[in-house]
């Protein structure tokens, strides 16, 4: 008996984005690795359920060294879902695959397959959209920030009307702002973002970050603590500055 396939209608491949955590190893890894180490220590749970792209650009190393790199984040939970910047030499199917910058992107429609196994393009083709000058997009929230939660917005700027509880996190493409107290993690610029900062009512956080570069609560200036403030970057020096 032959069986006959039928299809009524194309697959539909959806685009999707997700936002993930990009590290930039430096050598020698034992260094860094140490840093990453002292990172963790300081933020319980920053790497938890969180993917991971690895961003190799400009490192001399080969596959081995990489595998090995690969192998000992492993080991601290730390999941790598793909690796940038990486030559084609050093890749294979023992390693996560390569990646580039994400973009957002809309459906894809898969070819229609013919009797005769030839694809067919859909029967029609929308036109491409024209491109309209729009807002900056920002986010409001406004409930608390509890422990556990999460506040993800790449698109834009994020405006907490209430206070970040410890062990929650708030993240942005743009600036963060909290009206409220800042006990937890709040990172801004997470898409590259240079420009970014981070504003809020009460100082008690446990880490702030933008553009990856980020201060743990041991690193903030004691004086600082529980006072309005705010954060930006110059070159490569984080900044800190009184709101008062």
């Amino acid at each position: 008996m032959t069986g006959v396939l039928t299809q009524s209608r194309p697959i539909r491949l959806k685009g999707r984005s997700f936002l993930a955590l990009a590290l930039t190893p430096e050598l020698p890894f034992e260094d860094w690795l140490v840093r990453l180490d002292d990172l963790a220590s300081r933020s319980t749970g920053f790497f938890m359920r969180r993917p991971v792209v690895l961003d190799i650009s400009g490192l001399d190393i080969d596959r081995p060294q990489l595998r090995d790199l690969i192998d000992r984040l492993g080991a601290r939970n730390v999941r790598i879902m793909g690796i940038e910047g990486a030559r084609p030499s050093l890749l294979g199917t023992d390693l996560p695959p390569a990646m580039t910058d994400g973009r957002p992107t809309s459906d894809i429609e898969a070819p229609v397959v013919e009797e005769g196994g030839k694809p067919q393009a859909p029967e029609s083709v929308a036109p491409p959209a024209v491109a309209v000058p729009q807002a900056s997009p920002s986010l409001v929230v406004t409930q608390p920030v509890r422990s556990g939660q999460s506040v993800i917005f790449a698109e834009g700027d994020v405006t907490i009307v209430g206070s970040v509880a410890s062990g929650a996190e708030v993240i942005a493409g743009g600036s963060i702002h909290v009206y409220g107290t800042l006990r937890g993690r709040a990172m801004a610029g997470t898409i590259g973002n240079a420009a970014a900062r981070i504003f809020c009512r009460k100082l008690e956080a446990e880490l702030v970050a933008i553009d990856g570069y980020y201060k743990t609560a041991e690193d903030l200036e004691p004086e600082l603590r529980g006072k309005a403030v705010q954060f930006w970057l110059e070159g490569d020096s984080f900044k800190v500055g009184s709101l008062a």
